[in-house]
């Protein structure tokens, strides 16, 4: 994530009302997301997602809200209580080598974001580690901001760590992929990148 991050008030620009046209959380994640799941969205920003995931999990499920920011992760705490989420929605404060999620989880998110890290292949070798077998995960990028032969770059390093392509979602102004995560792929030594 290092110095590539997002500053965190520039979210407002592209986490507001109007995204909702473009980027509805009950199109993009229902057919693999559901009721009960753990799922992490890691670089969170404000949430946008985060309150989302949580509606579609629901009250047995838990989404776990990961970002590198603190002020970033009080305005999703406020989001979540107002969307009345709260209780499925966990924020963590990451570190720039570790996202920090120890429990397994069903289901990743990486929305625009893992260009921001500063190593990409151990970035996604621990959400590798912490996916259960034959968990998702879905790396959507900014088609303003990464190329597609940068987006195939990013695939190609997931599947030498073991994931293999499911689908390739539409996702309105990004390149996007669903990976699931074959059994027995997890790292020894991945718990920093």
């Amino acid at each position: 994530m290092g110095s590539h991050v997002c500053p965190w008030w520039l979210a407002y620009t592209f986490d507001n009302p109007l995204r909702a046209l473009f980027h509805r959380s009950d199109q993009i994640f229902s057919s693999f997301v559901k009721e009960g799941m753990t799922v992490a969205d890691i670089g969170c920003g404000m949430g946008y997602f985060s309150i989302g995931l949580a509606k579609i999990v629901k009250e047995n499920g838990k989404v776990i809200a990961v970002d590198i920011q603190t002020k970033i992760l009080e305005v999703l705490e406020k989001r979540a209580r107002s969307a009345g989420v709260s209780d499925i929605v966990q924020t963590r404060l990451c570190k720039e080598n570790e996202i920090g999620i120890p429990e397994p989880i069903d289901f990743a998110l990486t929305f625009w974001m893992v260009h921001e890290a500063p190593e990409i292949k151990p970035f996604l070798q621990q959400i590798n580690d912490i996916l259960k077998d034959s968990g998702l995960l879905l790396i959507a990028e900014p088609k303003l901001h990464v190329s597609r032969s940068q987006f195939e770059h990013e695939i190609d390093i997931a599947r030498d760590i073991g994931f293999r392509i499911k689908d390739e979602p539409k996702i309105s102004f990004s390149h996007s992929v669903l990976l699931e995560k074959a059994e027995d792929t997890r790292s020894i030594n991945a718990r920093t990148y």
